[in-house]
């Protein structure tokens, strides 16, 4: 996926971190001279089944003339920010479906999303529909949440890209070798390994030779994730970009992810949307879900444009 030009979709429900959201999507479309398309979704409670079908229609017209009313303040607020709309779009339905669906119509190259919001009963947007959205969205999603001062720390000097040597990190290491060259920030890589459980045989071999066992495995581990992130650093370097400074750290990947992110002051963090399958299941997955949960800063899940035939299938069990 390149970041640049492409059309990036915004979805914004009027919280603070859909004011947020909106503030990176006009940045990021000023910088790499993309399109940028709106969307707001007016969400209908569920109705009695014995509705009539003109009463029905009565109410999504009144529920999309108020969204087109809140999406019109929206637009004139992205306009004063500084940023030109290509699209807006009014969508009545389910905000997740909604969403993924225009993505794929307008043939968006990125969903940009608040992580959390309106309160209570007005949360008709964000939270856990952006991990809907993830999940489903077959382009990249770029998470927006604010810090413990409550602004973005958007697109800093600094984007973190987190890897496992799967294919859809792979990707992520090229869109996130093109954004850090548009937007001039140092990129840097981690790959977490896990923490070695100590092996207890069933017969007693002495605490040296366990130790040594321990250390060859360590030493195994710590090559194989070496050489994925000279692969990643590789992948970086053919899409135009450099790696200042490869990580390897050790433990939950999730918590590492994060912690490194705030250590290093990275205004990003990249990833993929799925790991590499069974056992060997490192990073990804459930791994984005929490990142994109828990980090302080703007986290884009990449994911392949293409899913095959077993990936559909899930994905079509999900959504309907």
């Amino acid at each position: 996926m390149s970041i640049s030009p492409t059309k990036i979709l915004l979805a914004t429900d009027g919280s603070k971190d859909a004011e947020l959201a909106s503030k990176a999507a006009i940045e990021l479309a000023n910088t790499t001279g993309s399109e940028l398309h709106v969307v707001y979704v007016g969400e209908v409670v569920p109705l009695p089944r014995a509705l009539s079908e003109g009463k029905l229609g009565q109410i999504v017209e009144r529920v999309t003339h108020r969204t087109r009313s809140v999406l019109g303040e929206r637009i004139a607020l992205i306009a004063a920010a500084g940023g030109a709309v290509s699209g807006d779009h009014v969508r009545v339905g389910g905000p997740a479906e909604e969403i993924v669906a225009l993505a794929q119509e307008i043939e968006a190259g990125l969903i940009v999303m608040g992580s959390r919001g309106l309160g209570g009963v007005r949360r008709a947007l964000m939270g856990s529909v952006s991990d809907s959205v993830v999940r489903h969205a077959h382009c990249p999603v770029l998470i927006v949440r604010g810090g413990d001062s409550g602004r973005a720390v958007l697109l800093s000097k600094k984007i973190l890209l987190a890897t496992d040597g799967s294919e859809d990190a792979v990707l992520a290491a090229r869109t996130a070798a093109g954004l850090a060259q548009k937007m001039g920030s140092e990129l840097h890589a981690v790959y977490v390994r896990p923490r070695i459980v100590p092996h207890h045989p069933g017969y007693y071999v002495g605490p040296e030779v366990e130790e040594h066992a321990q250390q060859k495995e360590q030493k195994m581990l710590d090559a194989e994730a070496q050489t994925l992130l000279d692969a990643q650093a590789e992948e970086v370097r053919g899409a135009g970009g450099n790696v200042v400074r490869a990580h390897l750290r050790v433990g939950r990947s999730d918590e590492e992810i994060i912690a490194l992110a705030e250590e290093i002051g990275a205004g990003l963090i990249a990833m993929g949307s799925r790991g590499r399958g069974g056992i060997r299941r490192t990073l990804m997955g459930s791994v984005s879900d929490s990142v994109v949960r828990h980090a302080h800063c703007p986290v884009m899940v990449v994911r392949r444009e293409k899913l095959d035939e077993e990936e559909e299938s899930d994905q079509d069990m999900m959504l309907s």
